[in-house]
């Protein structure tokens, strides 16, 4: 049957996510959740006694199989009914090869999580993209000067 949004993110539950970046590529998840596939950041809820330190790098290593280590941390979200989203920038060893993990929270039903891959911004779509941002993606070494970079143009989906 699967899971509903609520029980996947948890009214009041707080998560960690990780931004992880080799050669001006985000390493993505591509997921099939609420209908139709996306593309997210690796990382899930902190589980009870667990720091968003802890739980973001134990999401990476589950999710990707990579082992990280944060830089630094890059934004908190507080969102409405309770509950957080922290964000971390992590890195990685520079030879590792991520996979595609799995999502514990799903045992014994269809895992959401497809496919890892490393994706630059023009990749993502516009919808996934706002997420980026908002989790600290400009932060980043890089990211800024590439946004300065685009022009003043507005878009929309489906234009």
């Amino acid at each position: 049957m699967g899971k509903s949004k609520e029980e996947y993110y948890g009214r009041g539950r707080n998560r960690s996510v990780a931004i992880i970046v080799r050669d001006g590529k985000i390493l993505m998840e591509k997921v099939h959740f609420f209908e139709r596939d996306f593309c997210t950041l690796p990382g899930g809820g902190i589980e009870e006694g667990e720091t968003p330190e802890e739980a973001v790098l134990r999401e990476v290593k589950e999710e990707t199989g990579l082992d990280g280590k944060i830089i630094r941390p890059l934004s908190v979200q507080y969102k409405g009914g309770g509950g957080s989203d922290y964000s971390f920038e992590v890195e990685i060893p520079s030879d590792a090869i991520a996979i595609t993990g799995y999502d514990p929270e799903f045992e014994g039903e269809e895992s959401p999580l497809k496919e890892v891959l490393w994706m630059s911004l023009d990749e993502i779509s516009e919808k996934d993209r706002a997420f980026l941002w908002s989790y600290g993606l400009m932060q980043v070494d890089g990211f800024f000067s590439k946004i300065c970079e685009w022009d003043n143009e507005i878009s929309y989906p489906g234009k």
